[in-house]
């Protein structure tokens, strides 16, 4: 009896199918209520059933006649059944085959949808649930290799399932706020918060906002709510496990790249090629510059690694394909930063450079060190490598740039000379420079040594006492081409004694420009001593060739025998009278600038004048000789004043 019930049972079901089932899908759907309703209606009972009456229908065909009992409608073939056989039945439906129907029905009303899935968060699980069904199905039926017009079809329906994922994963990266709605408050809520705008950066018709600087690089840029980046991991895994790896990595990438670039130009920095820079004036530059530097260390310190931080976390477990995702993401805004370095490096080196290319230099090399964790993958090494190169080639400019300095002494015509016998600007232009270049002292003697970014490693040692280094040895070789360069100058003078004041103004000057810095322990005690000497060999000649007939005409010997007579001794008043005056106004017209050499060198003059002189007319105004044609024209006293009046030049 149950068996005749349940053979009625099908047969009900059967008549019931052939009657509603007026299509594939529909005949799908009408067995498998029927299979979850009742368990003696399983599907392959169902199945089973419809081949015994198609076969029961092909028996009695031949004379059954009238009294012959009507065969049960029978169950049509599933869409994707494949005649076989030479009796043309089609063969049972495998539940693999109803598998990939069931899923391109439940993954095509998904992939049709017009709005974000993510947005309802039930749709969202219940596709990623028919996702996994699909990949499952699809490496069983791969694994099999038994129907290759079934797998065909799944992978079909795989692609476009990874097409929408896709979509959905770059719109949950890019809008986030689609997905969920934006809580009271955020940012951009009231537009309360003012942005200070850049104009005429070329960034189109509406101006970029310009961030502000930043000092602190401690900082992480969440640009997803832990909620989005669980969403877009989820995805991510599930192309990854689909296959789809690369796809995901570029569609995150393209996302992404987006933020970078409106980051990067918020800060100022716009992108220029080698050319336009090399052409740029130097004032130009420097502004570039000064905006390059906190831009190239927030892109580095802070945009990059969160960027690195997010694509961990989007792509945790599903290597190489973050490593892939994340250089994607940042390379092209991270190369033209070290393009510009790189294009600078390689323009002018004239030496009012070295100051930018030296902040320049320590922000890179600054750097390097933190680069390690951030770009630690094989993927981003070549971009390690490039913040390297533009580091040395940073270094190798400075380098230049001394070189360059050297040059530019040397270039210094000897044609005018300073007036006065005055310090020369050249001596003025050379000590500033290199006292103002050695407060980047630590620096200049790691790019001498030749240790590009060694800091970022072992600091190269900076010894007080070793005037020998290679920034010792440069800056003393560009003083001895500076000290050819002023002897050549003094040339100019025809007057020899104006050559030794000349010589003494710019020797001080030297040496007190290197004992006030670090300039003085570079060059070394004695090559400050050296200098000192130096400077009081030109003040002896200075006596010698300014003095020295004055000093000569006032020698009268001593009282008694051999005395000069009172006539030799008026002449020699009258030719020192014409000498003083001669010296006293062309010399009062020369000038030394330090203050203390100016006492000294006028004490020395005072030591070999005013002696001699005192006596001569001591012995003038004792002689009985002269009588009343005794004329001083100067007094002792007069011809101090007018010594204490020398080289003073336009200040007198």
């Amino acid at each position: 009896m149950a068996e005749d019930g349940e053979e009625k049972l099908l047969a009900t079901v059967q008549h019931i199918v052939q009657t509603l089932g007026s299509s594939d899908t529909m005949t799908e759907d009408i067995l498998k209520v029927f299979s979850n309703y009742d368990g003696r209606l399983s599907l392959d009972k169902l199945y089973a059933a419809r081949a015994a009456a198609v076969a029961a229908t092909d028996g009695g065909s031949g004379g059954g006649g009238e009294h012959s009992m009507q065969a049960s409608p029978t169950l049509p073939p599933p869409p994707a059944a494949v005649m076989s056989g030479t009796s043309g039945r089609p063969p049972p439906v495998t539940s693999m085959e109803r598998t990939v129907r069931t899923l391109d029905r439940q993954i095509s009303q998904f992939v049709a949808m017009d709005g974000l899935i993510w947005a309802d968060s039930a749709d969202a699980d219940a596709f990623l649930e028919a996702v996994d069904d699909l990949i499952g199905t699809v490496q069983e039926l791969d694994a099999a290799g038994t129907n290759r017009v079934l797998l065909d079809r799944a992978d079909e329906l795989l692609s476009r399932c990874m097409s929408r994922l896709e979509d959905e994963f770059r719109a949950l990266i890019e809008r986030p706020d689609d997905a969920a709605p934006l809580a009271p408050g955020g940012f951009g809520s009231d537009g309360s918060d003012e942005e200070d705008y850049g104009g005429g950066d070329g960034y189109g018709d509406e101006p970029i906002p310009i961030a502000k600087p930043v000092t602190d690089y401690d900082l992480v840029i969440d640009a997803l709510s832990p909620g989005s980046v669980a969403n877009v991991h989820q995805i991510a895994r599930r192309m990854v496990d689909a296959g789809f790896g690369r796809e995901c990595a570029e569609a995150y990438a393209a996302a992404r790249r987006g933020f970078v670039d409106e980051s990067v130009a918020r800060l100022g920095v716009r992108p220029r090629t080698a050319e336009e820079i090399h052409a740029s004036s130097w004032e130009e530059l420097e502004f570039d510059i000064a905006r390059w530097i906190p831009a190239f260390n927030m892109v580095f310190r802070i945009l990059i690694p969160s960027e690195r931080r997010l694509c961990d976390r989007v792509f945790d477990g599903l290597a190489p394909f973050g490593d892939l995702a994340f250089v994607a993401a940042v390379r092209t805004q991270a190369l033209q930063l070290i393009s510009f370095a790189d294009a600078i490096s390689s323009s002018s080196r004239a030496p009012d450079r070295l100051f930018r290319v030296v902040d320049m230099y320590e922000a890179v090399r600054d750097l390097l060190p933190d680069l390690d964790p951030v770009f630690s993958d094989p993927y981003s090494a070549a971009l390690r490598a490039e913040v390297t190169a533009v580091c040395n080639t940073l270094g190798s400019s400075i380098k230049g740039i001394f070189m360059e300095l050297e040059n530019l002494i040397r270039r210094d015509p000897a044609r005018v000379a300073a007036p006065g016998g005055g310090i020369h600007p050249i001596t003025r232009y050379v000590m500033n420079y290199l006292r103002a270049a050695c407060g980047s002292r630590q620096t200049l003697e790691e790019v001498m040594e030749g240790d590009f970014g060694g800091v970022g490693g072992a600091a190269v040692a900076v010894d007080p006492d070793r005037p020998t280094s290679s920034l010792a040895v440069h800056i003393a070789w560009i003083m001895d081409v500076l000290h050819k360069n002023l002897d050549a100058k003094s040339k100019i003078y025809r007057d020899p004694s104006l050559a030794c004041i000349f010589l003494m103004n710019n020797g001080k000057y030297i040496i007190q420009k290197a004992n006030d810095s670090e300039l003085g322990v570079l060059l070394g005690d004695e090559w400050i001593k050296q200098m000192t000497n130096r400077v009081r060999r030109w003040s002896v000649d200075y006596q010698r060739t300014a003095w020295g007939k004055v000093t000569t005409v006032l020698q009268t010997g001593g009282p008694g025998v051999g005395a000069l007579p009172a006539k030799a001794m008026m002449q020699k008043l009258r030719m020192f009278n014409t000498y003083f005056q001669e010296i006293y106004e062309e010399q009062s017209e020369w000038v030394i600038a330090d203050d203390q050499l100016r006492v000294d060198v006028r004490a020395a003059v005072e030591d070999a004048v005013m002696p001699a002189y005192a006596a001569l007319i001591h012995r003038l105004k004792t002689s009985p000789d002269t009588g009343r044609d005794l004329y001083i024209q100067y007094t002792p006293e007069d011809v101090d004043a007018r010594i204490q009046h020398l080289f003073e030049g336009a200040a007198k």
